[in-house]
């Protein structure tokens, strides 16, 4: 039997999550890498909404990144990341709402007309003071471990930082910080970061 396909992007927070979850289950997959400037026709077939990740299981689609982490994690789940109280899928659905609504509009201003890069950041940052007071004395949002939230939030607090690191380090959050650099010093992290030649469908 085939593995499962997953088509992703290295850079595009949405697939790393699906990527995260994936490797900590040690699921077995055809990782197939694209660029999302020079879509193949196979992947624009398979997913018309034409965004990733997309995972393929069985002819199961899998469009969501959210609903690919619940896939591989209610295979395997040996670290316990669903193992989180209910609030946790809230942070999540308010990092995927006004958090990245915001991040988009500050990272990517010259695409919005109306952006005020001060006013967006502004709106991200009350987000990311919440996890701050989350994590004061404790390594992960919900104690000693990583769970679902963690991992699902920690790429897209990413690209916030990286939009202007400095100012980032200089703001009051040295816990949100500290959880961050963890992250991206982590060896799952280098994992999910390796590199794959781009997947083609042209002769």
């Amino acid at each position: 039997m085939s593995p499962p396909i997953l088509w992703s992007f290295r850079r595009c927070p949405y697939a790393m999550r699906a990527r995260l979850a994936i490797h900590v289950a040690g699921i077995a997959i055809d990782h197939r890498e694209i660029l999302l400037r020079d879509k193949p026709a196979l992947f624009v077939e398979t997913s018309p909404k034409a965004t990733v990740p997309v995972m393929v299981d069985q002819g199961r689609v899998i469009e969501e990144s959210l609903d690919v982490m619940l896939w591989a994690l209610d295979q395997n789940d040996p670290e316990g990341w669903l193992e989180m109280p209910g609030f946790g899928f809230d942070l999540i659905a308010e990092n995927d709402g006004p958090f990245k609504t915001a991040l988009d509009r500050y990272k990517y201003h010259t695409r919005h007309a109306d952006a005020d890069i001060e006013a967006e950041r502004q709106k991200a940052g009350l987000f990311l003071h919440k996890l701050n007071r989350m994590l004061e004395g404790r390594p992960y949002l919900f104690g000693d471990a990583p769970r679902l939230a963690d991992m699902a939030i920690l790429p897209f607090l990413r690209q916030f930082a990286n939009t202007d690191r400095a100012w980032f380090d200089d703001q009051p959050w040295p816990d949100l910080r500290d959880w961050l650099d963890r992250f991206l010093a982590s060896p799952r992290f280098a994992a999910i970061m390796a590199k794959h030649p781009l997947w083609s469908d042209r002769p």
